[in-house]
C-alpha cells in the first residue's frame, strides 16, 4: 500500500512540475509586443446595442454587425472597494483597471489606505516599452491620471498635472485636452515638458508633424475636447490614435491607454445624440485598429468600460420602439444649440433646422419660458445648462430613449478584445482581472 501511495504522489508531483514547466512557454507564446488598452467611459451594454441600431442602414432588411459585435468576448463586474458600496466612480474604476486593486470612489491609483499602487503603464515603462495616453477629456482626468500617477482625490487636478513631471515622467506621448491645468499663473508645465525634450502641439493638424525621435504632448482644448458633434474633426479620437500608434512603434513595443471619455459625459447629461456621436468616433478608432492589428499581429487590443452611466434604455412608457433617426442627422450638439438659444433669439424654424425635427408649440414655449424667467444674476452657462437639459428631454421623448439617472449604475459592462493573447480576457471577469492579466503579459 505504501508503494502504491508513494508511486501516486511521485506521479502527481511529476505532473504538477510538468504543468508548471509548460505554463511559462505558453504565457510567453501569447505575450504581445504592443498592448492597447481602451476605456470607453460610461459605456454599459445598452450603449453598444444603441450604436448597432444608430449605425444600421435602413435601406437593407438586416441590421448590420458593428465593430463592437465582432470583438465581444465577455463581461466585467465594476464594483469598487466595500467602503464605497456597489456603484463605482471613474477614479475607482480606472484604478481597478490600471492596478488590479479595488479602491474607494475618488482614488487615483492609491489603495483604501491612500498608498500608491503600481500601474500597468508604469510597469510597461519599467520594462523598457514606450508609453502613450490618448483621451478626449483633459489628460489629468480620472482615467488617464489613474494610469499615469497617484493621488488621494481625482479632484486635485493641478496636483495631478504637476505629478506628471514631479513624480518622474513615465509617458512618451500624451494627447487630449487640459491646457488650463498645464499653463497656470503659478506654473507652466508645457515649458517644463519642453525643457525635458518634449515637442508640444496644440492643433489636430500638427498630429501629422510629430517627430518619431522626440516625446510629445498635445493639448487641444482648455479642459476636455469639444463634443464630437461640435469639434473641427468629428473623428478626433481616431485621428489621435493613428498618430499615436505611428509615434510609439519601436523594437521593444509599447503600452497605450485610449479613453473615449465623453460617452460618459453624454450619459450624465442624458444626451443620446452626443453619446452616439462619441460612440461613432470610438467605432472608427476600432476599425482603424482592426487593420493595424492585421499589419502588426503582435499587438493586443482590449476595450471595456469603467462603469455604465445614465441607466440608458431603448424604448420607454410601454412603447415598443426606439427611433435613432430622430437625432442621427444632427450636425451640432444639443449643448451648442442650447448655448445659441441662451445667447440670441432663435425662431422655431431655425431650431427645427438645428435639431433636424420640429418642436411642438408647447415644447418651444417651454424653452422660451426658461429663457424669459431667468434671474437677472444667472450666468449664461447656467441658463445654457437649463436649456440643454430641456432639449435633451425633448430628443429622448421623440426617440423613445429612456434614462434612470444622471449618475452611474452598478451593472456589468462588456469586454472586447482582439489581437495577440486576446482570448485570456473572455467570459465573466472582474475589472481587476484585466489589469492582472496585462501585468502577466508584461
Amino acid at each position: 500500500m505504501k508503494k502504491i501511495l508513494t508511486l501516486f504522489l511521485c506521479s502527481s508531483l511529476s505532473f504538477s512540475f510538468a504543468v508548471q514547466a509548460n505554463e511559462q512557454p505558453t504565457v510567453n507564446k501569447i505575450k504581445p509586443k504592443n498592448i492597447i488598452m481602451i476605456v470607453s467611459d460610461g459605456m454599459g451594454p445598452a450603449y453598444t446595442t444603441a450604436y448597432r441600431y444608430y449605425n444600421d442602414d435602413p435601406n437593407t432588411p438586416e441590421i448590420e454587425e458593428t465593430v463592437f459585435d465582432r470583438h465581444l468576448v465577455g463581461m466585467s463586474s465594476t464594483y469598487p472597494a466595500p467602503v464605497s458600496g456597489y456603484v463605482t466612480d471613474s477614479a475607482a474604476g480606472a484604478t481597478a483597471l490600471a492596478t488590479g486593486v479595488k479602491s474607494y470612489n475618488g482614488a487615483i491609483s492609491v489603495d483604501v489606505n491612500k498608498k500608491p499602487l503600481k500601474t500597468v503603464l508604469q510597469q510597461a515603462k519599467k520594462n523598457g516599452k514606450k508609453t502613450g495616453v490618448v483621451v478626449t477629456s483633459q489628460v489629468n482626468h480620472a482615467t488617464p491620471a489613474s494610469y499615469i500617477s497617484h493621488n488621494e482625490s481625482r479632484r486635485n487636478y493641478n496636483a495631478i498635472a504637476d505629478s506628471y513631471i514631479d513624480n518622474g515622467i513615465n509617458i512618451d506621448l500624451l494627447l487630449g485636452g487640459g491646457t488650463n491645468y498645464f499653463v497656470r499663473e503659478d506654473r507652466n508645465l508645457i515649458d517644463e515638458f519642453k525643457a525635458k525634450g518634449f515637442d508640444y502641439i496644440e492643433s489636430y493638424d500638427q498630429l501629422n508633424t510629430i517627430r518619431s525621435d522626440k516625446s510629445v504632448i498635445g493639448l487641444f482644448a482648455p479642459i476636455g475636447l469639444p463634443w464630437a458633434l461640435d469639434d473641427s474633426n468629428k473623428y478626433r479620437l481616431s485621428a489621435m490614435t493613428k498618430a499615436a500608434t505611428a509615434h510609439l512603434e519601436n523594437n521593444n513595443g509599447y503600452f497605450m491607454l485610449i479613453e473615449a471619455s465623453q460617452v460618459d459625459w453624454g450619459g450624465h447629461s442624458n444626451d443620446i445624440a452626443s453619446a452616439m456621436a462619441e460612440m461613432d468616433d470610438l467605432a472608427e478608432t476600432l476599425i482603424y485598429l482592426e487593420q493595424y492589428v492585421k499589419e502588426h499581429p503582435d499587438t493586443l487590443v482590449v476595450l471595456t468600460a469603467d462603469h455604465s452611466t445614465g441607466g440608458l434604455t431603448l424604448g420607454v412608457d410601454g412603447e415598443y420602439k426606439w427611433e435613432p433617426s430622430v437625432f442621427k442627422g444632427m450636425k451640432q450638439s444639443s449643448h451648442s444649440i442650447a448655448q445659441a438659444i441662451a445667447e440670441k433669439d432663435i425662431t422655431a424654424e431655425q431650431l427645427a433646422q438645428m435639431l433636424t425635427f420640429a418642436l411642438t408649440d408647447e415644447q418651444f414655449s417651454q424653452l422660451q419660458v426658461i429663457k424669459e424667467n431667468k434671474a437677472d444674476d444667472i450666468k449664461t452657462y447656467q441658463l445654457t445648462r437649463q436649456l440643454y437639459t430641456k432639449i435633451n428631454q425633448f430628443i429622448s421623448e421623440k426617440s423613445y430613449t429612456g434614462w434612470t439617472t444622471g449618475g452611474h449604475t452598478g451593472i456589468d459592462v462588456p469586454v472586447f478584445a482582439f489581437g495577440k493573447g486576446h482570448s485570456i480576457f473572455s467570459k465573466k471577469i472582474d475589472n481587476t482581472d484585466i489589469a492582472k492579466k496585462i501585468f502577466k503579459l508584461l
